[in-house]
């Protein structure tokens, strides 16, 4: 079973940037669809970004302009570049992949937008 592991969080101030990573143990290229979600505190888990392939890519409204997923197959590795963060970004970020249904996440990254 891979195992995902997400890093690149931390504290920012708002207007700021921070770049997630998700390592994988073995190749992502099997993987035809992988994704960000987050969670905030007493909120459920909602999705970010989405990646299909190597370029097809979809994104929350709420992200869509600041955030940019994408995917580097010769690293196995998943990246989420965020720009211009809010505090409403707040949340613990995890990355996941998809594969004949079935999904494989990280254990998360926390991420914290504050002044």
């Amino acid at each position: 079973q891979v195992q995902l592991v997400e890093s690149g969080g931390g504290l920012v101030q708002p207007g700021g940037s921070l770049r997630l990573s998700c390592a994988a143990s073995e190749s992502i290229g099997r993987f035809n669809v992988m994704g960000w979600y987050r969670q905030a505190p007493g909120k459920e888990r909602e999705l970010v970004a989405r990646i299909i392939s190597t370029f097809i890519t979809r994104y929350a409204d709420s992200v869509k302009g600041r955030f940019t997923i994408s995917r580097d197959n010769a690293k196995n590795t998943l990246y989420l570049q965020m720009n211009s963060l809010k505090p409403e970004d707040t949340a613990v970020y995890y990355c996941k992949a998809e594969e004949d249904g079935l999904g494989y996440w990280g254990q998360g990254t926390q991420v914290a937008v504050s002044s």
